[in-house]
């Protein structure tokens, strides 16, 4: 990593991103990493692994804090967990430049979504 403070600021920025959004913290790492020197396949590789700790976190202090419930999200965990190890052998088999136009369609869809809704 090229500077640790700059680490450190982008770790606390996905961080807060994702506690507020929901695993939106994504949508930092992954330029955050690649700005850091990482190919486009590993900072997708390491935002899912950055994200992973974080999500688990936010959602245990959702739970505790009463805002969410075990059952609510019980339905949800298997179509994800197929998705997840579906997305590990896409993300193998598509080219960085492909990935990257997907990448920018989704956050370019997810913001126009948001500011019409």
């Amino acid at each position: 990593m090229k500077n640790k403070t700059t680490t450190i600021i982008f770790g606390f920025l996905i961080g807060i991103i994702n506690g507020l959004l929901g695993a939106g913290g994504g949508m930092i790492a992954v330029p955050a990493l690649k700005k850091l020197g990482m190919s486009q396949k590993d900072a997708h590789r390491n935002a899912v692994a950055v994200i992973l700790p974080l999500s688990v976190l936010s959602a245990v202090l959702y739970i505790l804090r009463g805002n969410v419930t075990v059952a609510d999200t019980l339905i949800f965990i298997p179509g994800g967990l197929a998705g997840a190890y579906a997305g590990t052998i896409f993300l193998k088999k598509i080219s960085p430049k492909w990935l990257a136009v997907i990448f920018g369609g989704f956050m370019v869809y997810s913001g126009v979504r948001l500011l019409f809704r």
